[in-house]
């Protein structure tokens, strides 16, 4: 028998395979995404109980196959996915962070995956703990992801000529805000507030975050989904959570 290895990862999806048996999609801590098979999970007997299912934080012990390991134990160390499915905008917000998060890690190298990893755990658990509003949580994490695919937007300066703002234009294909000079026809006009909201979503600046209004909320996220679909050149069902209120 191949030599088997031990990781953590939070459970990203899962897909049904012959009659009892899951193909497993896991963000993990040590070696990017993964994708294995759970024999016999979907049985009411399985040892695997819960432990699989979308936003676990699951310990994993497998075993090499050529084509696909095999999950053969596991143990929950944090159970995220029972934390939030009681919530509707928890579970919307975290349904689309784990589909954003499968997309730019399937075919990231060890450490883009494990500094995504880091991210969408920090994201999903302060879901879990209510930290701040579900929306918030999932367009700061938007950004940050994005940053780390290598697709960071710019809100403090022209994203095509570099000149440094404040700028009130935002261009989805040009990467930010883009000064008067560079702004194409029929750009998007942002006010001052909406650019600040974005910056501090980026940022990360909580306090910044938490006085924004309902209008500058739709727009900062409406301009991010617009942005991450752009880039996946697809659109995310799961999205659709951004896109109320």
């Amino acid at each position: 028998m191949s030599q088997s290895y031990r990781t953590r990862g939070i459970v990203l999806r899962t897909y049904k395979l012959a009659e009892a048996d899951r193909i497993i999609v896991v963000l993990t801590a040590e070696r990017g995404q993964i994708r294995a098979v759970a024999k016999g999970v979907r049985r009411t007997s399985s040892k695997f109980g819960s432990t699989l299912e979308p936003f676990m934080h699951t310990r994993m012990q497998l075993v090499p196959r050529r084509n696909m390991d095999i999950i053969v134990q596991t143990e929950t160390i944090h159970p995220y996915g029972m934390m939030l499915t009681n919530d509707y905008d928890s579970f919307g917000a975290a349904s689309a962070m784990v589909e954003t998060a499968e997309q730019l890690t399937r075919d990231e190298d060890v450490a883009g995956g494990t500094a995504h990893y880091q991210l969408l755990h920090g994201a999903i658990a302060a879901l879990a703990r209510r930290a701040a509003a579900p929306k918030m949580l999932l367009t700061s994490y938007l950004l940050r992801a994005l940053t780390i695919a290598g697709w960071a937007p710019t809100f403090d300066e022209c994203s095509k000529c570099g000149i440094e703002g404040p700028h009130n234009w935002l261009s989805v294909s040009l990467g930010g805000v883009v000064c008067d000079d560079c702004a194409p026809p029929q750009t998007t006009y942002a006010p001052d507030d909406v650019v600040a909201l974005l910056s501090a979503l980026l940022a990360g600046n909580w306090p910044a975050i938490e006085g924004a209004q309902n209008g500058e909320i739709r727009q900062a996220t409406s301009f991010v989904a617009q942005y991450l679909q752009y880039h996946l050149e697809k659109n995310l069902q799961s999205l659709s959570v951004m896109e109320q209120g």
